[in-house]
């Protein structure tokens, strides 16, 4: 039986696992959903792949508290190439319930698409793993090892800093990062290129007290106000971002996003304008973007005839390949206190960083997995960037320098990962785990082909 027809008679098993795995809230937040449940996920995926041959899988606890399942299984051959697979079984939180066309936490089924949190990002490529390695059975030419974490949502560092303090564990030659994915339905692409990130929160104040708008408004120094007029001028008019000593003007090289494709992803308002003087996928994979995230300010069912005296935001500066985030922070902080207007104080605390990636894609696993998402999806295999950040990516790179790594996946713009009513397309399942499969079975020779 050839490996197509398997994963064919694997779906049904497939979906009824990714019910189960959606049914577990394994949101790695405790404020917010039990933290059993995320022990329960991670229970679920060491039962399933100690099933599949890792016998000496286990719960490893990371530094921020979360479990990571980390195993190997060894193939026929301890001198061939070693490849990891990576997932993880944590999810967002699923915002605005009242926003979700079907329940978050059940797989449900609508337009042939699998509805539920996690379907996509990322559950649903640790159900494709799965069917790829029950199709192979025992004809794994290659050496595996697993790690499956429990806290990327929530950018909390616990596998960033499990690596490098266990690189034996989790050493290979190739890296399969499955937490991407296609450009399209049916339309195979490697990732390339992420941007890093910068989170940063500004704070303004201007007075010691709210003061009545109609007794002081017009001479009284205004927060809110103040504030506004800083984000306003983190971007020009176009949407290009105007922060001095970030390159707002470089082009993307591999695949192109369409605007019109990108305007149905993004389900952008009929008679709205896209951001940038670039193309699409300029201004997304290759270009600065702030994005303003939240802002402390008064509601508008509740608030007073009052100036607001001090307020904050907090800020998302995403940053292509090239731009090293210390001084990405160091600019944005720099352009916020001196664009604030009034002699307002101005305070900045760095949330978080993240490096930018850039993938190498000479070598065997490149070639392998083109060949393998060419046969799989019968068209040729693309390469996207990301607009988000794996920083994870670039701890691989740091701590394994001659591994390949592929970031690749089940997600597609119209899965809406980390929005309400996320789903995944069941095709998306079965070809990425066909390709996974005539991956491995291939990978070994091209990597002898090049003397490794």
């Amino acid at each position: 039986m050839d490996l197509r027809t398997r994963i064919a008679e694997l779906m049904p098993q497939a979906r009824a696992e990714l019910t189960d795995l959606v049914a577990i809230k394994s949101v790695a937040d405790p404020r917010q959903f039990p933290p059993e449940e995320c022990e329960r996920a991670a229970t679920w995926v060491l039962d399933k792949f100690k099933e599949l041959g890792f016998s000496d899988a286990a719960l490893h606890e990371t530094a921020d508290g979360s479990r990571a399942v980390v195993g190997s299984r060894p193939g026929p051959d301890p001198s061939a190439p070693t490849v990891l697979l990576y997932a993880h079984y944590d999810v967002q939180p699923p915002l605005d319930e009242a926003a979700w066309r079907t329940p978050p936490f059940e797989l449900t089924e609508q337009n042939g698409r699998w509805y539920g949190r996690g379907t996509a990002d990322c559950k649903g490529n640790i159900v494709a793993h799965l069917a790829a390695l029950r199709a192979l059975g025992d004809e794994v030419p290659v050496n595996l090892k697993l790690v499956v974490e429990g806290s990327e949502e929530q950018g909390t560092g616990g596998l960033e800093a499990f690596v490098p303090e266990h690189p034996e564990l989790l050493r290979a030659d190739a890296i399969l990062v499955c937490d991407t994915g296609n450009a399209a339905v049916g339309r195979p692409a490697a990732t390339v290129s992420l941007r890093g990130m910068v989170n940063i929160v500004v704070t303004v104040e201007a007075l010691g007290s709210e003061l009545h708008s109609g007794m002081f408004g017009g001479a009284a120094p205004d927060a809110l106000a103040a504030l506004v007029a800083m984000l306003a001028s983190l971007r020009d008019e176009q949407g290009n971002t105007t922060v001095k000593g970030l390159d707002a003007t470089q082009t993307w090289s591999g695949e192109p996003y369409p605007s019109d494709q990108f305007r149905r992803d993004a389900m952008v308002m009929d008679g709205v304008s896209l951001a940038g003087s670039g193309s699409v996928s300029d201004m997304l994979w290759a270009r600065p973007a702030v994005t303003i995230l939240g802002i402390d300010c008064p509601p508008v069912v509740g608030s007073a005839a009052a100036i607001v005296p001090k307020t904050a935001a907090r800020l998302n500066l995403r940053i292509p390949p090239g731009v090293n985030p210390d001084q990405a922070a160091t600019s944005l902080i720099d352009h916020l206190q001196a664009v604030a207007p009034l002699g307002v104080h101005v305070g900045t605390r760095i949330e978080a960083e993240g490096a930018p990636f850039k993938a190498e894609t000479d070598g065997p696993a490149y070639r392998a997995m083109g060949s393998a998402m060419q046969e799989a999806y019968g068209t040729p295999m693309t390469t996207l960037g990301q607009g988000g950040s794996i920083p994870l990516c670039n701890v691989f790179a740091d701590t394994f320098p001659g591994a390949e790594l592929i970031l690749m996946g089940v997600e597609e713009p119209a899965a809406l990962i980390h929005a309400p009513n996320e789903s995944v397309h069941p095709d998306e399942i079965a070809a990425m785990a066909l390709t996974e499969a005539l991956f491995l079975q291939r990978y070994a020779s091209a990597a002898a082909s090049d003397g490794l």
